[in-house]
């Protein structure tokens, strides 16, 4: 595919392109590939426009984005992202972890694209610098798939009489088998035995909470995947049901009803996404745009939740919690 160049033109919304199609819009097109649908990530979206419009992009006024959705369903990906190729789009855009990036960086070696991910893009082989990420892929990266040790650690100091913990897992995550050996050594380190539950798809989650109820685990402890994180609502619901304390990496969780979340950004994530599209459509290489880590994790308590299982949380937790929900 030819490449494309734009230019912004200085103290105006619009940036127009050098050379436009033969066909279709003179607008360039950015291609968004998510692993859910709209709704549930409408937030992020936002977050992701805002960043668009600090670079000087307005989708309908001067840039146009076609998405492709796969409903949770990572199978999906890979047919996705080819047709986002054969669409010839100018960037195509892969937040939402690493399933999304891996199948974007196989369909094209020639589009730009921004991905956005919670595990560490090197060691999953999406790009293989974070300072020169080389080739056609730069992104944001969070520290959330790291984080599934500390929010076990978390639990565990919440319910310290607690001799087992739960660990829900999907098992066609790329990150999965990673996370479950990091956890499996801090629940030796801590004295506690994991009970591995798997789910890939909704009708699942009935199982985890009733499988937990049986081994009579102490809590439950979400690794971290899109897929739990989308459907945080849905999740903290069977967890008020059941009476579960568990833990997840988004704040949907714990504003939702469930016990805690502890985990990355993902609505800030998302507007840097936003923002290194645009400076790529303005003409910058994808490889000379660093990877960008957002470091910053945030703990959310819900008090009311606590109370209502039972639990009474030590100082020290509710000290350090970003937010605090009475």
């Amino acid at each position: 595919m030819r490449r494309r160049k734009y230019i912004a033109l200085l103290g105006s919304a619009a940036a127009w392109p050098l050379a436009s199609r033969a066909q279709g819009p003179a607008m360039p097109i950015i291609g968004y590939l998510g692993n859910e649908s709209a709704r549930p990530i409408s937030t992020r979206l936002r977050a992701f426009r805002e960043g668009l419009a600090e670079a000087g992009f307005v989708e309908g006024r001067n840039v146009a984005i076609e998405f492709r959705w796969a409903e949770g369903q990572y199978d999906r990906l890979p047919a996705l992202a080819a047709d986002l190729v054969r669409r010839e789009v100018d960037v195509i855009v892969a937040p939402g972890g690493a399933p999304v990036a891996l199948a974007a960086k196989a369909a094209t070696r020639t589009i730009p694209i921004v991905f956005e991910m919670g595990g560490d893009p090197v060691a999953l082989g999406v790009v293989s610098s974070l300072s020169r990420p080389e080739g056609n892929l730069t992104g944001i990266s969070s520290l959330s798939v790291e984080a599934s040790t500390k929010r076990l650690e978390i639990l565990h100091e919440a319910l310290p009489a607690a001799t087992g913990m739960g660990i829900a897992v999907n098992p066609t995550s790329p990150t999965a088998n990673s996370q479950l050996g990091k956890l499996r050594a801090t629940a030796a380190a801590l004295g506690l035995d994991l009970h591995v539950l798997p789910a890939s798809t909704e009708d699942q989650f009935e199982a985890i909470f009733a499988t937990l109820l049986q081994l009579r685990a102490g809590g439950l402890v979400f690794t971290s995947d899109p897929f739990f994180a989308f459907r945080s609502e849905q999740l903290a619901a069977l967890a008020l049901r059941h009476g579960v304390p568990a833990i997840t990496q988004t704040r949907d969780f714990a504003t939702a009803g469930g016990l805690m979340s502890y985990g990355g950004d993902f609505v800030q994530s998302h507007r840097h996404a936003g923002a290194y599209t645009g400076r790529i459509l303005r003409g910058e290489r994808p490889s000379n745009l660093p990877v960008q880590q957002i470091t910053r994790l945030e703990l959310l308590i819900n008090l009311q939740t606590a109370r209502r299982f039972g639990i009474s949380l030590p100082r020290s937790l509710l000290g350090r919690a970003d937010e605090v929900i009475e």
